[in-house]
């Protein structure tokens, strides 16, 4: 069986996820792996055969989606040709994480595309979203990469093909540990923002990781880093707590780790308010940006030692198989990988 596996590359949750699910699909066939987007930080450890600049949402210094740089970094000639002449009609199953190429190349030639992302679950009916409705955010998500069949992930199983966050394997082996640090990710945020603000607390120290610089320094009580997989990973693992973006994989990865968590969602980012919603929900305090208003909330949260306790199940192995048995052509390739 041929499958084609589309990931999107803005940011570094779907990649990160895709760590995990990339060998489970493999057990069914042969994988071809199509990543567009171009934000990410992480690298995926699997050949990919397909690579496109896509549609990506650029992030912005002061807390949210700069979007004149998303706008004039649009190639929309470029997207329409890569949409057809991508060839999904070669793939027995096209599985879908948010990618927008391969999502309008199966609606163009009328092919199943099958959802496998978080972004269908923030969509869905019994999720939780924000009290300020945002009709446009909303439409961008619904229209942004196209499915037949979706199959999601969030903070809870708010519904039947909703599950828990997969926490990639690197993560579920660490053992963590307290070193009195607080690990920041906020990539909507300047570097000199960061610093001012978070330098206002002296009795923390920062590990900030950084979009916007190509070195480390250290300001103060606050230590700037570039982005690395390995480093922040340990930086998270041996922390007291993380402050970071309402994304999901990375709130998710630290409630596992059991730190305390505080988030900050990006601004004019419908999917970040929904995460928040749903984070507010089971416990986790979030303040809308980082500014003087919200400093005594900061302070508090340092100050609080309350963790989220959370049940995230290792169930990549039988989601994965959940999605290609139902959807599949070749119901020996299933059988198969599970003889």
């Amino acid at each position: 069986m041929k499958i084609l596996f589309a990931i999107q590359g803005t940011g570094n949750g779907h990649l990160s996820r895709a760590r995990d699910i990339y060998p489970e699909l493999a057990k069914y066939g042969d994988v071809d792996v199509l990543i567009s987007g171009i934000q990410a930080d992480v690298e995926l450890p699997y050949p990919v055969k397909y690579k496109y600049y896509g549609m990506s949402f650029i992030f912005g210094r002061s807390g949210g989606v700069d979007l004149w740089a998303t706008a004039s970094k649009l190639r929309l000639r470029r997207l329409i040709r890569d949409v057809k002449l991508l060839p999904v009609e070669d793939y027995d199953l096209v599985i879908n994480d948010f990618e927008p190429v391969s999502a309008w190349a199966c609606k163009l030639k009328k092919k199943d595309c099958i959802s496998l992302s978080h972004q269908c679950a923030v969509l869905n009916a019994h999720a939780p979203a924000p009290k300020t409705f945002d009709l446009v955010g909303k439409l961008v998500l619904q229209r942004y990469a196209p499915v037949t069949a979706a199959y999601g992930f969030h903070f809870k199983p708010y519904d039947k093909n909703i599950f828990t966050p997969v926490i990639r394997r690197e993560i579920r082996e660490l053992q963590p540990t307290d070193e009195g640090h607080y690990t920041v990710y906020l990539p909507a945020y300047d570097d000199n923002m960061l610093c001012e603000h978070l330098s206002k607390f002296p009795e923390a120290q920062w590990q900030v990781f950084s979009k916007h610089n190509k070195g480390a320094y250290t300001l103060k009580n606050v230590r700037v880093m570039p982005i690395n997989n390995e480093a922040f990973i340990r930086s998270m693992a041996t922390s007291k707590g993380v402050l970071c973006g309402a994304g999901f994989e990375g709130p998710a990865e630290a409630l596992h780790l059991g730190k305390k968590l505080m988030v900050i969602p990006m601004q004019t980012q419908y999917e970040q308010q929904c995460n928040a919603a749903a984070l507010k929900d089971i416990g986790v305090p979030v303040i809308k940006a980082l500014s003087v208003k919200y400093h005594e909330d900061i302070r508090w949260w340092l100050l609080n030692d309350e963790r989220i306790s959370v049940s995230f199940p290792d169930m990549t192995t039988e989601i994965v198989h959940k999605v290609v048995s139902k959807h599949a052509k070749h119901t020996k390739a299933v059988a198969a990988a599970f003889a």
